[in-house]
C-alpha cells in the first residue's frame, strides 16, 4: 500500500501475525514462517468517509495500520439528527501461505467518550469472511456521567473462532460502530464518543491467531 495514502487522523489500527495460537490439540501454533500479505480493498462508512482515513501496510507486508481522523458520534445541542451513529468497514484481502488459515482472536478498541448523565454510548465490532453466514460480534456499553478515555478489548474463546476457509480466498471485513443515545440527559447537552485521539497515542490492535488446514 503506497504512503500516498495517509490522508491524517490519529487512532491507529494494527493487524499482527506474531500470536500463536491455541490448539485444541493440546499444543500451539506459531504463525506460518512464509509472508502473509495483507492488502485493504476498500475502507469505507460514516465514520471514515472519503479523506477522513488513511491506510498503510508494514514494509514486510505482514501488517496494516488505519488512522482515522472523523469517527466521532454525538447527539444533543445542534447535533444532526443521524449523527449519533457512525461506523467504519474495513475490508481486507488477507494471502496467506499454503495449508494455513488464520481467524481474529482479539482486538483492542480505544478512544474518548464525553457522556452527560442519563446518556449512554455502545461500541460494537462484527467480523466476518465474504460469503460466510457465520458472523463473530462483540458489543460495550458505556453509561454517563462519563468524561474520560475508554477501551474495550474483544476476546474470542478458541471454539467459537471465525476462522477463513482453507484453500479458497474470501475477503475478511472488520465492521467498527460507535453509537449514542441521549437517554435522560438534557437535549441541550452534547454528549460524544470518538475511536481517534489528539496524541496519535491510541490504538486497536488485532491479533491473529493461526491453525494448520487438515491435509486432503
Amino acid at each position: 500500500m503506497a504512503s500516498g495514502l495517509l490522508l491524517g487522523g490519529a487512532i491507529a489500527a494494527l493487524v499482527t501475525a506474531a500470536v500463536p495460537a491455541h490448539n485444541p490439540s493440546g499444543g500451539f501454533v506459531d504463525p506460518p514462517p512464509d509472508k502473509i500479505v495483507i492488502n485493504v480493498a476498500t475502507v469505507n462508512g460514516s465514520g471514515c468517509p472519503a479523506g477522513t482515513a488513511a491506510v498503510a501496510v508494514s514494509e514486510d507486508n505482514t501488517a496494516f495500520t488505519v488512522t482515522y481522523s472523523d469517527y466521532l458520534a454525538k447527539v444533543g445541542g445542534n447535533s444532526d439528527p443521524t449523527a449519533f451513529r457512525k461506523n467504519c468497514q474495513l475490508n481486507l484481502v488477507v494471502h496467506v501461505p499454503s495449508g494455513f488459515t488464520y481467524a481474529i482472536a482479539s482486538a483492542d478498541y480505544r478512544g474518548f467518550a464525553s457522556l452527560q448523565s442519563g446518556a449512554s454510548a455502545v461500541q460494537r465490532a462484527s467480523y466476518y469472511f465474504q460469503g460466510s453466514s457465520q458472523t463473530a460480534f462483540k458489543t460495550h456499553n458505556f453509561s454517563g456521567a462519563y468524561n474520560d478515555n475508554w477501551q474495550a478489548t474483544d476476546t474470542t474463546d478458541w471454539a467459537q473462532l471465525v476462522w477463513a476457509p482453507c484453500g479458497v480466498q474470501r475477503n475478511f471485513n472488520i465492521n467498527t460502530e460507535i453509537r449514542v443515545n441521549a437517554g435522560s440527559s438534557s437535549p441541550s447537552k452534547v454528549s460524544f464518543m470518538t475511536m481517534d485521539s489528539t496524541d496519535g497515542d491510541i490504538s486497536t490492535v488485532y491479533h491473529m491467531a493461526w491453525q494448520q488446514c487438515p491435509v486432503k
